[in-house]
């Protein structure tokens, strides 16, 4: 490489790297806006999930092709970003597989790049003829049509052309390495398994071709990295970063146990005690909340803001969701892709207005999610025990269920009527206490 090639990889690494960055201050400064909450309790616990369930792929394999597929896929990700390292380093030093001088070591890096490469390919192909040739029931649904079904076809056609050059990459680099003699900087160095039979498909080219074509290869493969890279912030595929903080700030009570408002608790506790004084302070750690419930997604804590991000539309929740499968409204995908979407609206906003949210008369609520699919939730957790990465739709739902209830009074009539007879009867049923035992004369 001349010393111009150095500078030019320099300056394209600087803007792609520089990009990432930037978007992702942004999910940073986005998931921010929610509600502060503690989830720093039990470190032990937490990185015992984000080990299992992010990195060990355990909630995967409970459909077992699918999880199989991703975890080859998910393993060719990691692994096989070792050698953008080696891309790196080669790209602004201009040397030749700098590795190379690890020996055995490196022909067996290489080899099982090779391997892990093709297996990935299969695993695309594999996972593209379900979505668009077999079409499974839950990548058919009102909730990806237009951009959401675009994205994922669009990830899968990114891994499957990065893949491909990473071995046209390795094929050409073979070729050049073998020729009689020696050839420019191409020494030889590593094993290709896989690119050694792709390699005849350069014998009779010119070798001046074959190093064009080689570093052609390397450069799109380079650049292709970092438009992958840079595309995860405006795609589904945000769970490749963040699927590690959202499994360790996961909620570690027990799935049935729901979050008591402690303004409203304490407001309770004083009713009850007939010797506690109204007008005293209120107890430490007790604060007055502006609004119950959440209504937009400021209203949101922000790990169910992290949860939005994580999602990665995989439609697990939504194909267990008893309410979904008897034809309710409610999609818990749904939910989370508009939180998404409303948090996205909410940060260009920001952006727009210079560091400021300027309301714009919209909300989650109404707007993205409408009541209708709150109350076809029956809060039966099947949604987060499917999620592969301990994504929680149920939370949301339940939050903005009690703004509905305690800020606008609009709950169904039938459960405003259950909580009349509490009230005024202390039980569900319309009957006063003196009128409870009257079945036992009939």
């Amino acid at each position: 490489m001349s010393y111009l090639d150095n500078i030019v990889f320099a300056i394209v690494l600087s803007v792609g790297f520089g990009y990432f960055f930037t978007n992702v201050k942004k999910i940073i400064r986005n998931i921010n806006l929610g509600i502060d909450v503690n989830r720093k309790d039990n470190p032990k616990e937490r990185w015992k999930n984000m080990i299992m369930i992010a990195l060990g792929q355990s909630k995967m394999v409970r459909r077992p092709i699918a999880g199989i597929l991703h975890i080859i896929v998910y393993i060719g990700f990691i692994i096989i970003n070792i050698e953008l390292l080696e891309i790196i380093i080669d790209g602004l030093l201009g040397t030749h597989r700098i590795f190379s001088s690890l020996g055995v070591v490196y022909d067996v890096l290489i080899a099982s790049f090779e391997i892990l490469a093709i297996l990935v390919i299969v695993a695309v192909l594999v996972f593209w003829i379900r979505r668009n040739i077999i079409k499974l029931r839950r990548f058919v649904s009102p909730d990806l049509d237009g951009a959401p079904k675009k994205d994922a076809n669009y990830i899968l056609y990114f891994e499957l052309v990065l893949m491909t050059l990473f071995l046209l990459m390795n094929a050409s680099d073979f070729h050049l390495q073998n020729i009689p003699g020696g050839y420019s900087h191409f020494s030889k160095a590593g094993f290709f398994p896989i690119s050694q039979f792709i390699e005849p498909l350069f014998n009779g080219m010119s070798n001046e071709l074959v190093m064009l074509l080689s570093e052609l290869f390397w450069w799109l493969h380079i650049i292709g990295i970092l438009a992958f890279m840079n595309y995860l912030y405006f795609s589904k595929h945000l769970h490749i970063l963040l699927a590690f903080p959202n499994t360790y700030f996961a909620n570690l009570n027990p799935e049935g146990q729901f979050d008591n408002l402690a303004s409203v608790t304490n407001e309770v506790k004083l009713m009850l005690d007939p010797n506690a004084d109204p007008f005293a302070a209120a107890p430490e750690g007790i604060t007055t909340l502006a609004k119950f419930g959440a209504s937009d997604v400021q209203d949101l804590n922000w790990v169910q803001l992290l949860n939005a991000y994580t999602c990665t539309e995989c439609g697990r929740c939504t194909s267990s969701c008893p309410a979904n499968q008897t034809g309710k409204k409610l999609s818990p995908r749904k939910i989370m892709m508009d939180t998404r979407d409303r948090l996205e609206e909410v940060g260009k906003n920001i952006d727009a207005n210079k560091g400021v949210f300027v309301p714009d008369n919209k909300s989650l609520l109404n707007d993205y999610i409408s009541p209708e699919e709150l109350w076809a939730c029956t809060s039966c957790n099947a949604c987060v025990e499917e999620c592969p990465v301990n994504i929680s739709p149920l939370s949301i739902i339940m939050d903005m269920r009690r703004y509905l209830v305690m800020e606008q009074s609009a709950a169904p009539m039938s459960l405003n009527t259950m909580m009349t007879n509490i009230e005024n009867n202390g039980a569900p049923w319309q009957y006063s206490q003196q009128d409870r035992l009257n079945w036992k004369n009939e």
